[in-house]
């Protein structure tokens, strides 16, 4: 089945102040991306709005009544994080192509699809908009889907932020496995490897924290030794990826060394486990990315992983790359991870 893009160019209506680095060019990037995906035969549509009650599902009646209230202004909700005049409009259909691309999967009508929007959503907690996060666009996606009946559903977040809010969100869920490869230390300052979750979501999180300078090769290393056998070993009904593409090499803000073609290898290594353990259902949703050309190339590429393309086609991680940096945060997220993972 093709792969199903949900996109909508009012998402380029929300708009930070002048500079900000989640800026409406983005947007442009992820229309003109979606465009070719059309030409090339791919499905494109748009989103409808999240209804109030699925956004209720994992953040609170407060925290909607704050970013409600902003509606037609333009209010800073903390240092990073701002709206303007249509961001509740914008934001609630960014929730909504998440929510469009689960029920499509789950439906039959494709197995693998992707949601590009914005803002992004990852550093959205249940009470707090943070990170230039509004609604948590991806935790909205995984509640449709045990709304839906699933039972389990793995969220991997390779933006080269941690993911502060999903993890909140869920952390005390067992039905959900939250895995995030970020820079550390980094903006937000969690996501430590002995972050496990609590009750009994216990072991349900797994962070693998990287240093800095991260390549391709080391994240290959990480997804191969701790992402790829705990999420398989998990067994989810559903692949949600929380795709930010920070960690890419020219990106202005992360301090990563990624390329479009590593991250279509970690797409890549998501969709082995979609399909070896979810039908085939995966789905992609937009977070971070900010240097235009860098994400308009790694968008495209995720979206040839995920429409079959051997993930070979990409550039092999350069062979003189000793992958130090992985080993390390492998070895740091198995000691952790080992009481949960049975064989890591």
């Amino acid at each position: 089945m093709p792969v199903l893009v949900l996109t909508s160019a009012r998402f380029g209506d929300h708009t930070p102040p002048p500079g900000h680095p989640e800026r409406p060019e983005r947007q442009h990037v992820m229309d003109a991306v979606a465009a070719r995906w059309r030409e090339l035969g791919g499905l494109v549509a748009e989103p409808s709005p999240a209804p109030r009650d699925a956004l209720l599902r994992v953040h609170s009646g407060r925290f909607l009544e704050t970013l409600e209230s902003a509606a037609g202004r333009a209010v800073m909700l903390d240092p990073d994080t701002f709206t303007s005049a249509e961001s509740w409009a914008i934001t609630q259909l960014a929730a909504g192509a998440a929510m469009g691309a689960v029920d499509a999967v789950l439906e039959g009508r494709t197995t693998r699809a992707a949601a590009l929007v914005r803002p992004p959503g990852h550093h959205s907690s249940r009470d707090l908009a943070r990170g230039f996060c509004l609604i948590n666009n991806a935790a909205v996606a995984a509640a449709r889907a045990l709304d839906s009946g699933l039972a389990r559903v793995a969220i991997v977040d390779f933006d080269v932020h941690h993911g502060n809010g999903t993890q909140e969100i869920f952390e005390a869920d067992p039905r959900v496995l939250y895995v995030s490869t970020h820079q550390w230390p980094f903006y937000p300052g969690t996501g430590r490897a002995d972050d496990v979750g609590t009750g009994a979501g216990r072991g349900f999180t797994v962070n693998v924290p990287m240093e800095r300078g991260a390549t391709d090769a080391d994240y290959d290393l990480v997804f191969d030794e701790i992402v790829v056998p705990v999420a398989s070993r998990f067994k989810p009904e559903l692949v949600i990826v929380s795709a930010g593409f920070d960690a890419h090499e020219e990106d202005p803000i992360g301090a990563m060394r990624m390329s479009a073609g590593g991250f279509a290898r970690l797409t890549g290594r998501l969709c082995a486990v979609a399909d070896n353990c979810a039908s085939g259902r995966i789905v992609l949703v937009t977070e971070g990315g900010y240097n235009l050309r860098a994400l308009a190339a790694s968008l495209a590429a995720c979206l040839g992983a995920l429409d079959g393309r051997d993930e070979r086609e990409a550039a092999p991680a350069a062979a003189a790359d000793d992958a130090r940096r992985g080993r390390l945060a492998a070895q740091q997220a198995r000691a952790v991870q080992a009481a949960f993972w049975r064989g890591l």
